[in-house]
């Protein structure tokens, strides 16, 4: 991203100083959570918070009608973030990601470039709050970007930033039955967002099946595989197995019913991808 001229017009300056004090103010805050060790418990208020402070500086951006031609308007601050030190890097990416906000949220209409540049903003912001522990930080950030790719019609790269704001959510979120859910989810199909790992499942499931029904069904193992291949995609009758020991039905009719149940979510999941419903 390139930086400002090195004289930019009094509003941008004024903001910026608004901005950094801001977010000197609100990383008081955050460091007081973090030294309490109540992040996970109290992240929701701090981002409550933060949009109070991000509406002082909205409420107070008043940009001519005109704009910088090329450059996001706060790219200093952007320019800062990517630069800082480690030492630095957390009260240069509150920064970033309060100016951010504005930037998006003020009166001024980004060109497809800027918007761009602003997704790509958002998405390096937000992989910095999560390396940072700020995990619901992370979480706004991602949403940000992808919103700004939906808008730019970039559906590969919003699904990456969609994915990576669920996995926030997913780390944020406490002990339970949500949050066994969601490693569920991330397990089998990546929130959703990567249906092909389902296949994997798949695959592991007809073998675990196949070995299992070859081991009750007493029958030759090339007709015990072939039959759970079959039932797999396709549930038997009763006839087909009539003669099988009671063990082996059972497991065909479990068998079906998990390849019914993982191939419709697969393939749901793979429709919404291609058609982006």
């Amino acid at each position: 991203m390139s930086a400002l001229s090195p004289e930019p017009p009094d509003y941008v300056e004024s903001t910026i100083i608004r901005v950094t004090r801001r977010a000197d103010r609100y990383l008081e805050y955050v460091n007081d959570v973090l030294r309490r060790n109540a992040l996970r418990a109290e992240e929701g208020a701090l981002l409550d918070r933060f949009e109070r402070e991000t509406a002082v500086v909205l409420d107070r951006y008043h940009p001519p009608s005109t704009r910088l031609p090329n450059n996001l308007v706060f790219a200093q601050l952007y320019d800062d973030q990517r630069d800082a030190l480690p030492d630095e890097r957390r009260r240069a990416t509150i920064a970033a990601l309060m100016a951010a906000e504005v930037e998006s949220r003020g009166p001024l209409r980004q060109t497809q470039a800027q918007n761009a540049q602003l997704a790509e903003l958002f998405k390096r912001v937000g992989t910095a709050c999560e390396a940072d522990g700020l995990l619901l930080h992370a979480e706004l950030a991602f949403e940000r970007a992808a919103d700004i790719y939906l808008l730019l019609n970039q559906h590969v790269k919003r699904d990456h930033c969609l994915f990576a704001k669920e996995r926030c959510r997913h780390h944020a979120a406490k002990p339970g039955w949500g949050r066994a859910m969601a490693a569920i989810s991330s397990a089998l199909c990546g929130y959703g967002y990567q249906p092909y790992r389902l296949l994997l499942w798949v695959l592991a499931q007809l073998l675990v099946f196949c070995v299992a029904i070859a081991l009750v069904a007493r029958q030759p193992v090339s007709d015990s595989i072939y039959t759970s291949f079959a039932n797999y995609l396709n549930p038997l009758g009763t006839g087909d197995t009539a003669t099988w020991p009671g063990a082996a039905r059972v497991l065909l009719v479990i068998e079906s019913y998990t390849g019914y149940l993982s191939l419709s979510v697969f393939f749901a999941l793979l429709v919404r991808r291609w058609f982006r419903t």
